[in-house]
This record gives C-alpha cells, structure tokens and sequence, in this order.
C-alpha cells in the first residue's frame, strides 16, 4: 500500500468508503493519459474510455481487462456490483449497466481512488 495515501483514500480504497459526489477534480480532466490506481499504481482505465455520466463521480464505460474483482454489495438495501482493484484489493466504485455503448457499463469511480497520468506528448 501506498504510504502517502490520505486519510480519506485509506477509507475509501480499505473501507469500502465513499467520496461526495461532485467532488473530484477528475470529473472534469479532459487530456489524453491513463488512470491509476492510488493504492499501488495499478494501470486501470484509459481516457479514451471516459465519459461524462452526470454521476458526479468519473466514469468510465470499460476498464484494462483483468485489473478488478467485483463482488455483490448490498448495503444500500438492492444489491450492487462493487469492483476492487485486483493486485492491491482498493475498493473503486460500482459497475452500473446504464453506461454508453458499446458496453453499457458505467464504471462509477472514486476519484480520490485515482491517479491520472497525463500522455506524454513526444
């Protein structure tokens, strides 16, 4: 685990916690980059695949194959699909089957869980 996390990404990313929405600065990153995984660096999403959702969260409509594990939450009372990064166990968000085409998936992230690395241009 990352040791500069903050108290905050500790408790989302460990505790299953939760950012307010609208509260990331990433909802309105724009530039061509990847996003990170905050607790250990892990490639996770591509901006390509980024979409604005109205969420208040970054979205993302597919993830890099193979970077999580979801597991059913039902602590709101329906259940949801929650995803966790696979190499550190972070908890990212939920996958929601109202997202864009072609996968109609929204990958709803905790930005705080993120880090974006901008491309480098040559």
């Amino acid at each position: 685990m990352d040791k500069n996390l903050t108290a905050e990404q500790k408790h989302i990313l460990f505790e299953e916690g939760t950012e307010a929405p609208g509260s990331s600065s990433l909802n309105y990153e724009k530039r061509e980059g990847d996003y990170l995984c905050a607790g250990c660096g892990t490639k996770l999403f591509e901006s390509s695949k980024k979409y604005e959702s109205g969420s208040g969260w970054p979205s993302f409509f597919e993830s890099l194959p193979n970077v999580f594990e979801t597991k059913i939450d039902t602590i709101i009372g329906s259940p949801r699909t929650e995803y966790h990064c696979k190499k550190c166990g972070g908890h990212h968000g939920h996958i929601f089957d109202d997202g864009p085409k072609p996968t109609g998936k929204r990958y709803c992230n905790n930005g705080l869980c993120l880090v974006f690395a901008p491309k480098k241009n040559k």
